[in-house]
């Protein structure tokens, strides 16, 4: 005797299993950037360990950003969910014209490491300075991908695959960004108090 699935039956468990996927390749991610953090508390015992460098002030202003980010995607996925695709619209956008913003302020706050005579590598380079860029710029190549998946989501929208009855698209990629946004948020917080 075989049961049959609906459609709506069938739909919750590809909205699961997609979920599931995301939550598993974020988790990935989040023990990469553990190794990263234990390794940077581990080289603090280094004698060429600088005690007195102060985070760029583009750091902070990118986290405020990157909170922002969150928001206006939270704000599309409740919009779609009462079908105001104006507001959805806006709100995408909205995130991504912060996320670019994100990623200019974090190269801004490079080029102060560097007007402050800091270096990744050669002469001038320190080892806390090349963990902050490895971790900085490893944050950003994820968030190269949250982007990616946005600029889909913002297709999709225009194509009008989203509504109040088939969100996952916006749903998992909200998912995605929340996590960035809090990644990086812990990041900066760690880098902040344990530098």
């Amino acid at each position: 005797m075989s049961v049959s699935i609906t459609a709506e039956e069938q739909k919750e468990r590809s909205a699961k299993s997609s979920k599931m996927i995301l939550l598993f390749a974020m988790v990935s991610m989040f023990m990469m950037f553990a190794g990263l953090t234990s390794a940077f508390i581990v080289s603090k015992s280094r004698v060429d360990w600088l005690n007195n460098f102060q985070l760029p002030t583009a750091f902070y202003f990118s986290t405020a950003v990157i909170l922002a980010c969150s928001v206006t995607f939270h704000l599309a996925k409740k919009a779609i969910q009462q079908d105001n695709r104006s507001k959805t619209t806006a709100m995408l956008l909205a995130t991504l014209a912060l996320g670019v913003v994100f990623v200019i302020s974090q190269f801004a706050g490079f080029g102060q490491i560097i007007e402050s005579g800091y270096y990744m590598t050669g002469e001038g380079s320190s080892i806390t300075v090349t963990f902050l860029y490895i971790i900085a710029f490893m944050h950003l190549l994820h968030l190269a991908g949250g982007i990616i998946s946005l600029l889909i989501i913002i297709y999709n929208h225009f194509k009008q695959k989203y509504n109040s009855a088939q969100t996952l698209g916006i749903e998992l990629g909200a998912m995605y960004w929340h996590f960035l946004d809090l990644l990086w948020v812990l990041l900066f917080l760690f880098i902040y108090f344990f530098k």
